[in-house]
């Protein structure tokens, strides 16, 4: 692995911070100028765009004068809206509109767990509009279709039956005091979009970092996504002692290799 070739500053960025509406709901996105390729970071399921490897990054685009783009998707961070009352189609609708609004020219884009989903629906809705911007992706700790596939297909029947029946469901979790609102419409919805079943192509460089201790994503389900990628330069890292976060130095070392390969 290259070591960084350019020590990061702590000091404050020179983000612009602003709010953007998208279908009513207000979303709050930090822009930093700077060269393209730029980066354009989504984050997970319940993260937000301070979060470690997200402001690692915003950290190492300035360092390298590179554009950087990171939102907090509604219901999550300084957004507004309830994390209940969303779904997987307004956050990827949410992705799409400050990618349209706030970047310019090609872009790598880096998704982490539920991130990385968003970012391969985003690159198939961009392909589909014709649009040639995606310079690679970066996926960490990947997780399509987790709605389903880690979270629906593990839960016992009366889980199920309590989300068909009221709605929702309090999981807990090993992340923050409160537990996640799991509702009937995040579940239904994410079936809109599963992408597991056949292989498809987003047209550009995918570089995957994945944790062989990550509880949440486990690497094989990382490794069903390689096996869909089949016509793109995928490369797959497997981290023998990583978990899920991958936000150690030495995973966000990882992490900015891979960017700085692509830019």
């Amino acid at each position: 692995m290259i070591p960084s070739d350019r020590p990061l500053s702590d000091a404050p960025l020179n983000e612009d911070a602003s709010r953007l509406d998208v279908g009513g709901r207000d979303i709050a996105v930090r822009a930093l100028a700077g060269a393209a390729p730029g980066l354009f970071w989504l984050g997970g399921f319940k993260s937000d765009m301070t979060g470690t490897k997200a402001e690692h990054l915003a950290r190492w685009a300035a360092a390298h004068g590179r554009a950087n783009v990171r939102f907090d998707y509604s219901g999550h961070g300084a957004s507004g809206g309830a994390f209940e009352d969303a779904t997987l189609s307004n956050w990827l609708e949410e992705a799409a509109a400050v990618f349209d609004a706030k970047t310019e020219g090609e872009q790598v884009v880096i998704g982490s767990s539920m991130g990385g989903w968003i970012a391969l629906l985003l690159a198939r809705l961009l392909a589909a509009r014709g649009e040639r911007r995606l310079k690679g992706l970066v996926l960490v700790a990947p997780a399509p279709d987790f709605t389903e596939a880690l979270m629906w297909a593990r839960f016992p029947p009366p889980v199920r039956t309590l989300i068909e029946t009221t709605g929702r469901f309090l999981k807990p979790t090993l992340y923050g005091e409160e537990p996640y609102v799991i509702t009937r419409g995040l579940i239904e919805d994410g079936r809109r979009h599963l992408l597991l079943g056949a292989p498809f192509a987003v047209g550009c460089p995918v570089r995957i970092l994945q944790g062989a201790r990550d509880e949440d994503v486990p690497w094989e389900h990382a490794m069903r996504l390689v096996s869909c990628l089949a016509e793109d330069d995928v490369v797959f890292s497997l981290i023998k002692d990583g978990d899920h976060r991958l936000s150690r130095p030495e995973d966000l070392e990882r992490l900015t290799e891979a960017v700085r390969q692509l830019v």
